[in-house]
């Protein structure tokens, strides 16, 4: 069973961190159950493990924390729906290149119930919107990032997880160069013309987690 908590108000970093990796480790020790924890952060960015100190723009802006999770530079912060990911794979297969799969294809299957087609980018991390209204690369529609991914694992544990932006401060993202990728831009819900609430999406991530996790889940296909 996994248990899923609704964290109130705005989750202090380090305090939710420091409680995310205790709960990770009392799941591997068979101590705790599996578990989703949903939340949101004050304005805030997070340094990954791969994370370039010429990515931070503008250090001076919002705090920067440590993450010891994979990847490079994110902002959190209001209006973006954070989920921790603590699940045992261990007993699901002990593939981690799967596990990222499933990962992005819960979030892909959960914006498509609100019509929104976000894809897969081969060699950028996260779930990507093509955007026909702007201009991009090459005369090419525009592509914004609307999800992030981001995880570790300990003893077959994950913790981290993913961020979804609902209606986030899309400005604090030009403070920092998001996970790496300086050419294209992010977007939300809100941003693409939804007026999604939070309670939507929990929704609908929630209505949409059994069928890439629960016991009759079909394997992810990563192919891009």
């Amino acid at each position: 069973m996994v248990q899923i908590t609704h964290l109130p108000g705005l989750a202090p970093y380090t305090d939710t961190l420091r409680e995310m990796e205790a709960r990770a480790e009392a799941i591997a020790r068979g101590e705790a159950e599996e578990a989703l924890w949903f939340l949101e952060h004050p304005p805030l960015y997070t340094a990954g493990t791969s994370a370039k100190p010429a990515d931070l723009v503008d250090p001076e802006r919002l705090p920067v924390f440590p993450a010891g999770r994979g990847g490079q530079y994110t902002y959190h912060g209001p209006g973006q729906r954070v989920v921790y990911v603590m699940l045992d794979l261990g007993r699901r297969g002990r593939d981690v290149r799967q596990f990222v799969c499933a990962l992005e294809a819960w979030v892909i299957g959960t914006l498509a119930q609100f019509n929104i087609k976000a894809e897969r980018r081969q060699g950028r991390v996260g779930v990507w919107v093509v955007r026909p209204d702007r201009p991009g690369l090459g005369g090419q529609p525009a592509e914004d990032k609307i999800a992030a991914i981001g995880i570790r694992l300990r003893r077959w544990v994950s913790f981290h997880g993913i961020s979804i932006n609902v209606e986030p401060d899309l400005d604090h993202f030009s403070g920092i160069v998001p996970c790496g990728i300086s050419d294209h831009g992010v977007t939300s819900l809100v941003d693409l013309g939804l007026p999604v609430t939070m309670a939507d999406l929990d929704a609908a991530l929630l209505a949409e987690f059994p069928k890439h996790f629960g016991p009759d889940a079909t394997k992810s296909t990563c192919g891009l």
